[in-house]
């Protein structure tokens, strides 16, 4: 009995949300859309229930929260973090063939989409025991312990199940996308217009530089405009203006492409392109890396958290890999030398002059993972040269002037698809590590996410569009 045999019949027993019996409209789709992002974003405002609440403020160091789009002391502690991980551990399984599963047959299709499900339910109960035993939520009785385990783990549950409708039809997009999007908007606007006072000015830096420019005006003081101008850990006028640079640079980025000529030849040889993005793989390296970072941060804590601190090991060898200093919030420190330290992003720009060596490690290590997966994943996701060859031989497509033959496609991808690969993970991998340092809103990650999911949304909405409006268009591309 093989893999797939043994786990179907677990996967039937699991809850599922039906496909529409008919396609709904654009204008529906919408509308349920707008029900799954108000429910995610009414359970990201809900503190857990059982566990004394404290008001978050204003987190420094969002990195992490913005991947899974979760929240602080909310439902949305573990957010879409479980899916995320999953998802990409059978991606690459099934895609580097280590789990051989035929996606190209519906039965496959399924059994894959389960697949994920139900080790998106695994990964959600180890998080939430993690947290609880990690000591996240201090020291809890056992009642309690099991009220918050519930209240997680139903909610997680609750997103995954808004994910899969969207993704069955009744929305646009993915729930993944959407939820990521909605956090990072949502710190955007927070950074830009929270009135909350900090160091003597509102947190928000368009009502800073309006107060500053106020005071300057009746009192003559110009003192508050200089430091609003730089004001480190906090939102500032080169963190706005640096948000808007690299948002307009992302989009120009993100519609760079490069066209190779093709001929389709079921359709009477009619010529088109291919348009080959210059962000070959988007986000998906820097999802890869932070989500790594992300497990390795939250499972290091747990293990410092549970250690001996006298232990021969943790004295020996594990000090030296993780150690923590525990602040007044009950937040957790690297220490400065050991591996997690180097695995944390600086911060701000006045973190990079005290300890340059820090910076430097940190981006060498973030770029290099992010080429690295740039390459693993065009394999593992069939983007390679061979790949795309080969489907696009299967659909009747050709490049005119040459024979119709996979291998005459393969090598004139083989041009571009590497260098692209490479260059796009370095290119992202420079943003968000450059960014992040001058305090661009969102944080570096959350702005490239946020770009790439804004550039899907739009291709999405003008796809429905044209297929609701052109009817022969859902024919042609076999749309149901």
């Amino acid at each position: 009995m093989g893999f797939t045999d043994a786990v179907e019949p677990i996967l039937r027993v699991l809850p599922e949300v039906p496909k529409p019996t008919r396609r709904p409209s654009l204008t529906e789709r919408f509308a349920w859309t707008a029900v799954a992002l108000v429910l995610y974003m009414a359970m990201a405002h809900t503190p857990i229930y059982g566990i004394p609440w404290q008001a978050p403020g204003y987190e420094r160091f969002m990195v992490y929260r913005v991947i899974t789009a979760s929240r602080r002391g909310t439902l949305m502690e573990l957010g879409i973090g479980p899916l995320v991980t999953s998802g990409l551990i059978w991606q690459l399984l099934v895609g580097s063939k280590i789990v051989d599963i035929d996606i190209t047959t519906r039965r496959g299709r399924a059994i894959f989409s389960g697949i994920q499900k139900l080790f998106a339910i695994v990964f959600t109960i180890v998080q939430a025991l993690a947290f609880i035993l990690g000591g996240v939520y201090g020291t809890l009785s056992p009642s309690t312990a099991v009220l918050v385990f519930l209240q997680l783990s139903i909610a997680t549950f609750i997103v995954l199940l808004l994910d899969e409708m969207l993704q069955k039809g009744w929305g646009i997009g993915s729930g993944i996308s959407l939820f990521i999007a909605a956090g990072v908007s949502q710190d955007i606007f927070w950074r830009m217009f929270s009135p909350i006072e900090v160091q003597g000015l509102p947190l928000g830096a368009i009502p800073a530089i309006a107060v500053a420019v106020f005071q300057g005006i009746t009192t003559g003081s110009w003192d508050k405009i200089q430091s609003i101008a730089l004001r480190a850990g906090y939102p500032d006028l080169l963190g706005l203006t640096s948000t808007f640079a690299f948002f307009i640079a992302l989009m120009y980025l993100e519609n760079i492409r490069i066209d190779i000529p093709i001929g389709v030849s079921k359709y009477g040889g009619i010529r088109s392109s291919i348009p080959l993005k210059f962000l070959y793989v988007s986000n998906i390296p820097i999802i890869l890396v932070s989500a790594l970072y992300a497990n390795v941060h939250i499972f290091s804590q747990l293990i410092w958290l549970r250690i001996d601190k006298k232990d021969w090991m943790y004295e020996n060898i594990l000090k030296y890999i993780f150690n923590y200093n525990k602040t007044g919030e009950g937040q957790l420190i690297p220490l400065k030398g050991t591996l997690v330290y180097y695995l944390s992003p600086p911060g701000s720009y006045v973190s990079v002059m005290e300890d340059p060596l820090h910076f430097l490690v940190y981006s060498l290590l973030f770029i290099g993972l992010c080429i690295l997966f740039s390459i693993i994943w065009i394999q593992t996701a069939g983007m390679d040269p061979w790949s795309q060859a080969r489907q696009l031989a299967e659909a009747g497509i050709y490049v005119p002037g040459f024979r119709r033959a996979p291998k005459i496609i393969a090598s004139i991808l083989s041009r571009y698809v590497p260098t692209l690969a490479i260059l796009s993970g370095l290119l992202v991998a420079l943003i968000a590590v450059t960014s992040d340092i001058i305090g661009v809103f969102g944080g570096g990650i959350g702005i490239l996410l946020l770009v790439g999911i804004l550039a899907q949304y739009q291709a999405l909405i003008a796809r429905e569009r044209a297929i609701e409006m052109y009817p022969l268009l859902r024919r042609l591309t076999g749309v149901r």
